[in-house]
């Protein structure tokens, strides 16, 4: 599989990625700093968007259902050298069903999300998968 994006920006403005039939601003500014997300944000916004799409992925193949996920990912930017590290994550699966093998889910989005293996190679990156069982979804 191949990918493509574009991304733009103007001077002293702020910059835009077009990806597909859609264009997500991000911050290259002071101005924006608390208001777009940064490349790190965005960085660790792909891992969970990754994380994300295997529980779907993954819900199908090993047979459970769940209402919603959630994952909460931090990171460390380290000085020397200058780089993302120690990524955590805590992966939040709402669902009653009795079906969903946790451990197993965790194997999988492991072995075979892509921008995980991709950085997995760079940085440590440790985490969990919690069930919530309850209706509070």
């Amino acid at each position: 599989m191949e990918y493509q994006i574009k991304a733009s920006s103007v001077s002293t403005k702020d910059a835009i990625l077009q990806i597909k039939q859609n264009e997500i601003a991000f911050g290259t500014t002071s101005n924006s700093a608390e208001i777009l997300p940064n490349p790190a944000e965005l960085f660790l916004g792909a891992f969970a968007a990754c994380m994300l799409k295997n529980v779907e992925r993954f819900s199908a193949m090993l047979n459970f259902t769940y209402a919603k996920a959630v994952v909460n990912v931090s990171a460390i930017r380290t000085e020397k050298p200058l780089k993302m590290d120690n990524i955590n994550y805590e992966l939040i699966i709402y669902s009653a069903d009795e079906n969903i093998n946790i451990p197993l889910l965790k194997k999988n989005i492991e072995k075979f999300g892509t921008i995980y293996n991709t950085v997995k190679l760079s940085c440590t990156i440790h985490g969990e998968i919690i069930q919530v069982k309850n209706d509070e979804y």
